[in-house]
């Protein structure tokens, strides 16, 4: 043991968060590849609903991954999750790249298996960072794990601008199966990870622990503590599973933890329907409709939008814990509101399309989700459910806000097929309102508060 060679921590935290680019990635490609897929099969994309299924197809296939997967890195280990995960989202990538002319049952189909990994890379990622990461940087693994998302996001709306001067009936091909090279890097990635210390402590494998702990800990003193520290959370996280088997989905919004549980359901739920995906998956569409251009001329735009994303989760990791929760999120929830009244407003008041307008505050929208709702609705989710409920309510949480992302991929295009697109923006726009009201009503401060004093605030409620 003392012999073995050890895994440098950066290694383990560049690979340990590389599935966000999995996710980031297939949240985007489509983005790209849509485009031509419409002028490929003209006739079988006519219909606006079936454009939106193979949109988040994805997405619904998340819904049920990131529950699977959930309850399989309990008795599997995160790291063997991880890798099955990025042996399903490799093959359904080439399989997506192959599909029959006109299948477009068939694309949704392998989209939604293809969902499975995503799901499963949403729910895996966070938690093995967490537990291997040391306390004064889980913040920032959080942080870190957003702009491995948005960059994987920028990686896919780069590679669809690459390859769109392919032809037709080659270029979404390509960029759809092009997903399976980062799935490739992060098996071979994670073939090099250990499993993560709580995993290991839970099975009885506390040498094992031990030994993993020091590849991420400074010194004896640390990695002692640190074991003795999860050695206890397992015994209490055991004590309360027993006590959770007794708690059903219904009794979360009937018992005295309802006002934490819908709290941060609430939250998970408001981040997707706010419509930040209909930017990330349509921008292209967006643009053709507003500038009337062909929407594989406006692939700059997506490539734009993914810049934006990265520059505002890396500003996220530098203010994340000067600013409160609350504070952070109401803030950036009423900018994106007011970016999506203007452009509505102006046109209602002059009568005139401003279409430039439109997409310049659409950019101020995705600035301020960026580094506010993107990443902070997590941490919130992470801080804010009691430990008697935790499993149940994260996991519900994170279904909610899956769900969330599926309506609004499938919604948008039927929406923009029968109203304007700044009339469907408005709307969104309202939503970012009554969010930034239920945060402001529902949501308790839990930034540097533990959650004894939160479970206190409930009380008091």
């Amino acid at each position: 043991m003392q012999n073995e060679k050890k895994i440098p921590s950066w290694f383990i935290y560049f690979f340990g968060s590389f599935g966000g680019i999995l996710f980031g990635y297939d949240i985007g490609v489509m983005t790209g590849a849509l485009p031509f897929l419409k002028i490929d099969w003209a006739s079988a994309m006519s219909n606006a609903t079936l454009v939106g299924w193979v949109t988040s197809g994805v997405t619904f296939g998340a819904i049920f991954g990131g529950a699977l997967a959930g309850q399989l890195a309990d008795r599997l280990g995160r790291r063997r999750m991880i890798l099955y995960s990025a042996i399903i989202f490799c093959v359904f990538s080439l399989l997506s790249g192959v599909a029959p002319t006109n299948g477009v049952m068939y694309l949704i189909i392998i989209r939604c298996f293809l969902g499975l990994a995503v799901g499963a890379a949403s729910a895996l990622v966070p938690p093995y960072m967490a537990e291997l990461a040391p306390a004064r940087l889980r913040g920032r693994m959080n942080g870190l794990n957003q702009t491995m998302i948005v960059s994987g996001m920028l990686i896919s709306y780069i590679m669809d601008y690459v390859f769109k001067g392919l032809p037709t009936a080659w270029g979404w091909r390509i960029m759809l199966a092009f997903a399976a090279v980062p799935a490739i890097i992060l098996f071979f990635g994670v073939l090099k990870l250990p499993e993560s210390p709580r995993y290991l402590v839970n099975h009885g494998l506390n040498d094992d622990a031990r030994r993993v702990l020091s590849y991420v800990r400074d010194n004896d003193n640390e990695i002692d503590s640190e074991l003795n520290d999860i050695k206890k959370t397992a015994a209490a996280e055991n004590n309360a599973a027993e006590a959770q088997k007794s708690v059903s989905y219904a009794s979360l919004f009937t018992g005295k933890y309802r006002y934490l549980v819908i709290a941060g359901v609430g939250v998970a739920a408001f981040q997707q329907f706010q419509g930040a995906n209909a930017i990330f998956y349509y921008i292209p569409l967006i643009v053709e409709s507003a500038l009337k251009i062909n929407a594989s001329d406006a692939l700059i735009w997506s490539v734009l939008q993914g810049v934006i994303l990265v520059v505002g989760a890396l500003l996220y990791m530098i203010i994340a814990e000067k600013f409160k929760r609350r504070s952070l999120i109401m803030t950036g929830g009423s900018i994106m509101a007011i970016s999506f009244l203007i452009p509505a407003i102006v046109n209602k008041v002059t009568g005139t399309e401003h279409p430039m307008l439109l997409l310049v505050f659409l950019c101020i929208y995705v600035f301020f989700y960026a580094f506010t709702w993107a990443p902070l609705t997590w941490v919130i989710v992470g801080e804010i459910f009691p430990l008697a409920v935790r499993g149940k309510a994260a996991g519900l949480a994170s279904s909610f806000n899956w769900i969330g992302s599926f309506v609004v991929g499938l919604l948008f295009p039927i929406m923009t097929a029968a109203l304007p697109q700044e009339a469907v923006f408005a709307i969104f726009g309202i939503i970012c309102i009554f969010g930034v009201i239920f945060v402001k009503t529902r949501v308790p401060e839990t930034k540097g508060i533990s959650l004894e004093e939160i479970e206190a605030q409930n009380i008091k409620e």
